[in-house]
């Protein structure tokens, strides 16, 4: 395939099978003044797909940083009105929503954390409603990414500066599958694939999670309700959508306050702009007690105190270490890829979706069947190819899960 036949592949992939839009539906794509070029092929694509309306709101790193830099305390407390009803209507209209990222992983560095901090409560608070939606995927929602210049040279320092986003460019097509073959299908069959192992580990319905490795020693419980899900997801009118592409885990929520020992990350994490590393989390029933970076100590700080369901986890997602991604060895500085080359958690918010019935359960309903609720959803990785996993079923039985970082089974 040439480069152009790719591109236009990726732009009917994420209308297709991302948000797999709907006759009639309206999608919003969220985006950045990067991906223009390639966000013209998405709207294209999902007119042809027969869309009913589509609407893209462009950013700009450099203007979203003076933001940040330069905009007074009293607006930075306060969220603008018009966004949370542009969002709202999307959700009464059950529309579709795709993220299109090109960011710079290093767009914020130097910002203080209290004010990212204060940024992630306000926009927290007053998108609530569309972060619920999210959660129990009563819309169709999917985050796909395409090469800036300043994230390509962030991946690939030792490249010219020519290379760089040309190298990007591949290394995401091979990431989605796309290549060999017809796209949409080999999703078909991937998604399929993940389905399988799901199953079996719901089919098991362990009661705990055991995690070994150096600098990891952590056991999670997870709630008898708990469901193991994947990347594809459905909406309440039964349209199966793709949140994340690439995807390659599998994962649950763990009970609140079932969670024990210490965990290392593996990877870099990128918070808002800014590079988190070289950090330790322990928890003592659930909670994160102690909190050490070699690398971001302060946002780290930040981060597990933005509410009180961000010192708490919410995710469980299991990938494994010979993953497409890890395999490539790239590391991505952008969750979205780096997650699936890793085992991983995630700081803050569960997914309803997790647990059976969740969907249609208040808070307080959920809170009391061990999820966790906060205004926060933050993934970081821990897998690595020394990394153990056992399961520990009802009755104490130990069962391998993982071993080397790999299947067990």
């Amino acid at each position: 395939m040439t480069f152009e036949e790719k591109l236009q592949a990726y732009a009917e992939l994420a209308v297709k099978v991302g948000v797999n839009i709907q006759p009639g539906q309206y999608l919003l794509v969220n985006t950045s003044v990067d991906a223009l070029d390639f966000a013209r092929l998405v709207v294209k694509e999902a007119y042809k797909a027969g869309a009913g309306r589509v609407h893209v709101n462009f950013s700009d790193d450099e203007m979203d940083r003076a933001y940040f830099e330069h905009a007074s305390d009293e607006e930075f407390n306060r969220f603008p009105e018009w966004v949370v009803r542009m969002r709202d209507e999307l959700i009464e209209r059950k529309g579709a929503l795709l993220w299109i990222d090109a960011a710079d992983p290093d767009k914020l560095t130097g910002i203080s954390a209290d004010r990212l901090a204060t940024h992630q409560k306000v926009s927290g608070a007053a998108l609530k409603n569309y972060r619920n939606a999210v959660m129990k995927d009563l819309i169709a929602w999917s985050i796909i990414a395409v090469p800036s210049q300043k994230w390509a040279a962030k991946v690939f320092p030792q490249l010219t500066a020519e290379e760089q986003v040309p190298a990007l460019w591949d290394a995401i097509f091979n990431t989605v599958h796309i290549g060999e073959g017809d796209a949409v299908e080999n999703w078909h069959q991937h998604v399929t694939n993940l389905e399988s192992r799901a199953e079996l580990l719901n089919n098991k319905k362990y009661a705990k999670l055991h995690y070994t490795a150096p600098g990891t020693d952590l056991t999670i419980a997870l709630a008898p309700q708990h469901k193991w899900l994947t990347g594809g997801s459905k909406t309440p009118e039964g349209n199966v959508f793709i949140a994340n592409m690439p995807t390659e885990e599998v994962y649950t929520l763990p009970m609140k306050q079932g969670v024990d020992g210490y965990v290392s990350n593996s990877k870099p994490l990128v918070y808002q702009g800014n590079i988190i590393d070289g950090f330790k989390l322990t928890f003592k029933e659930g909670k994160i007690i102690k909190a050490e970076a070699e690398v971001g100590q302060d946002l780290l700080q930040e981060l597990i105190q933005v509410d009180e369901g961000s010192s708490y986890l919410g995710e469980v997602a299991l990938v494994p270490h010979e993953s497409p991604i890890s395999a490539s060895e790239i590391l991505y500085f952008n969750t979205l890829f780096d997650e699936n080359a890793s085992n991983h958690l995630a700081i803050g918010e569960a997914y309803p979706t997790c647990l059976e019935g969740g969907r249609d359960l208040e808070n307080g309903q959920l809170e009391a069947l061990g999820a966790n609720i906060s205004v926060t959803h933050e993934d970081f990785m821990i897998g690595n190819g020394e990394m153990d996993i056992d399961g520990i079923l009802p009755d104490g039985t130990v069962e391998p899960i993982f071993r080397k970082g790999s299947w067990a089974f």
